[in-house]
């Protein structure tokens, strides 16, 4: 029988039950959950990939998601990010910001000391701030030749720290993985921290790590055998750290 308990983040945009299928066929008992309390007792957390950086950020701080899910980090409680879920890890992001959206005072150009959700100004640019949880941006990808948004199947490259990774065990390096995303992670990202890359108008990040922070841009729940491996790792991951 499932004895860890992984919380799926709703913060109320969209459709959860894949994701929960998905981990449930990984073997551990999954629910979704807005309640901040229940995400801190978690012995694992996934936070879905659905609707606008901003929409999302705003919604987790008046919640309380946010404090919630930075004090499980905290305590050591694995978290995997998925889509929008993994741009929310980085410090900003640039989407779906209100042209009224007030701004607030930073200590640097990527928003130190901004809660989630708060606007801010950057070398002339507004700005998001995100969880903090790695460092870096999340921009919309350009391209005059290929469509935007990068809806399909695309290629996972993996990094020789992606080929070590836990959460990669068993992982086909160069598997075609379900995409549907107008922004990823930009250049700034620290390469540390990067597990895969995926090439689609740039090369972008796909699978990140910092600790006990995963994150992957691409749907594993959508992605066939090779995304519920991944899933099937993240909640081996769970187990061992709830032992």
């Amino acid at each position: 029988m499932p004895t860890a308990k992984i919380v799926v983040v709703d913060y109320h945009k969209g459709n959860l039950s894949s994701v929960v299928r998905g981990l449930a066929r990984a073997g551990v008992a999954a629910a979704a959950s807005d309640d901040p309390e229940a995400i801190r007792a978690a012995d694992g957390l996934v936070i879905p990939g659905v609707g606008s950086f901003y929409d999302a950020a705003v919604f987790m701080r008046a919640s309380g998601e946010d404090r919630a899910v930075l004090d499980a980090v905290a305590a050591g409680t694995p978290v995997l990010g998925i889509c929008l879920g993994l741009q929310l890890l980085f410090e900003r992001g640039d989407e779906g910001i209100p042209a009224d959206a007030p701004t607030v005072a930073t200590a640097d150009v990527m928003g130190s000391g901004a809660a989630p959700g708060c606007v801010f100004e950057a070398a002339g640019k507004r700005w998001v701030r995100g969880l903090g949880l790695l460092h870096g941006s999340c921009t919309r990808l350009e391209s005059t030749r290929l469509k935007v948004p990068h809806v399909g199947w695309d290629q996972v490259h993996l990094t020789p720290g992606g080929a070590a990774s836990p959460l990669l065990e068993g992982f086909a390096g160069g598997a075609n993985m379900y995409f549907t995303h107008s922004y990823a992670v930009d250049a700034d990202a620290d390469e540390g921290d990067v597990l895969a890359r995926t090439h689609y108008t740039r090369s972008f990040p796909c699978i990140v790590r910092t600790g006990n922070v995963f994150g992957c841009q691409f749907h594993p729940e959508k992605s066939s055998a090779q995304g519920q491996r991944i899933l099937e790792n993240f909640a081996r991951i769970v187990k061992e750290a709830s032992a």
